[in-house]
């Protein structure tokens, strides 16, 4: 079975001292989307932040590739091949399209993918972002991470304030980014959009996962769903353990 981009084993990450995230181990695969879902408060973004290095890692590992970074800093988790599109779609508003790329680019990253990806982009090159419309902005810090040259890409919330027409056409890029063999772990409130794009999920509740497996399984399942994201009758072994026989195919 191949190396998985990253890997996590039995992670907790804290938030102001204060346990959140605990016992997580989840496994991203190059050129697919791994989803993690769950209600408000479940943890997904402290998970993220943990990854990232932007929250205390307590206990457990996170590997990339074939190293371990929970101890590295954020800046050298980027440089190692890990990017991240958090939630607040931040930009740096009196630069242009192009400058605010250029500042994260390294190594291999190629402006010239992101304009092929983004075409809306490679029309405004030279205005100033902070004129751009917010699916625009989104768009810019997708195309940041994107040229800081990543094996492992991490997006948070990338639908917050948008219209659902402009965050089907960027559920569309993060299929595109997979399909370039990058590891994609999308975290989305619109459950069904980012299942039909992923490949295996994840579900926290209460800083946990209570269910992974493929994504076909969850999509469309509301019940389920609902169930997994806020309790209900006692989880099964199937909904926690769904995906471990087709991820050692």
């Amino acid at each position: 079975m191949a190396t998985p981009a990253l890997a996590l084993e039995g992670v907790g990450v804290n938030r102001a001292d204060i346990p959140v995230v605990h016992d997580v181990s989840l496994d991203a695969a190059p050129g697919a989307v791994t989803v993690i879902l769950g209600a408000n408060g479940a943890g997904k973004t402290t998970l993220m932040d943990g990854i990232a290095g932007l929250a205390p890692v307590k206990s457990g590992t996170i590997r990339l590739g074939d190293r371990s970074i929970e101890k590295l800093a954020p800046y050298k988790r980027a440089r190692a091949g890990l990017g991240y599109v958090e939630q607040a779609r931040t930009t740096f508003r009196t630069l242009t399209v192009e400058q605010n790329l250029l500042v994260a680019q390294q190594g291999e990253g190629d402006l010239g993918t992101v304009y092929k990806l983004f075409p809306e982009l490679d029309k405004r090159r030279t205005l100033q972002a902070g004129y751009l419309s917010g699916g625009e902005q989104q768009m810019v810090v997708l195309g940041r991470a994107l040229v800081s040259a990543p094996k492992v890409v991490l997006i948070d919330e990338m639908s917050l304030g948008l219209a659902p027409l402009v965050v089907r056409r960027l559920m569309t890029t993060v299929g595109e980014l997979a399909g370039m063999g990058i590891a994609v772990v999308l975290i989305e409130q619109f459950a069904n959009l980012a299942l039909d794009v992923g490949t295996r999920a994840y579900v926290l509740r209460k800083g946990g996962v209570v269910y992974s497996g493929p994504c076909a399984d969850l999509r469309g399942d509301e019940e389920r769903l609902h169930r997994l994201y806020f309790g209900g009758p006692p989880l099964t072994a199937a909904d926690r353990d769904a995906g471990a026989a087709e991820s050692e195919q």
